[in-house]
């Protein structure tokens, strides 16, 4: 089993606890969002962690409002679905939202197959363990309603809002 490390992040929406393998980032949660895996909680603590430090120059970046030039390393744990989707996200351009069906769509071309639930694009979309990185808050409702965030909605919100401005 994998050693975790967490750090802390001070976030203008809240509180961000950040987890990492040593080397690539693993985790990054809104403080008492949904699908916090227990196991952080036991993990020690180690802000020294070179992409602790990438994670959060990132998130400084992001929340002044720029659209940051790289992306730390990310090791997300989930099943292949889980990954292809949350592979996807990393492609929906800042202050740009997609729907569950259209993700969903991709997907199934990508298979060569005509259809593929969208309640199933929503459901690994909820278990994102990296969230705003890999940008889950960009994808909205068939009809452009904002649905579940595991972060809640009003923070899915004011990030979309945050980009829409800084677009």
């Amino acid at each position: 089993m994998t050693m975790l490390f967490t750090s802390s992040y001070p976030s203008p929406l809240g509180p961000i606890i950040l987890a990492s393998d040593g080397t690539s980032l693993t985790g990054l949660w809104f403080e008492g969002q949904n699908h916090i895996p227990e196991s952080i909680s036991q993990a020690p603590t180690d802000h020294q962690l070179p992409v602790f430090g990438q994670a959060c120059h990132w998130l400084d970046l992001y929340f002044a409002g720029h659209i940051p030039d790289f992306t730390p390393p990310l090791s997300p744990s989930g099943t292949p679905f889980q990954r292809s989707v949350w592979e996807l996200l990393l492609t929906i351009p800042f202050g740009r939202t997609t729907t569950y069906g259209e993700i969903a769509a991709i997907l199934a071309r990508g298979k060569g197959i005509p259809t593929m639930s969208a309640q199933a694009v929503g459901s690994a979309i909820s278990r994102n363990p990296i969230s705003i990185i890999i940008p889950c808050h960009r994808v909205i409702g068939s009809h452009g309603q904002l649905t579940g965030y595991a972060g809640g909605v009003e923070r899915k919100e004011a990030l979309l809002r945050l980009e829409e401005l800084n677009r």
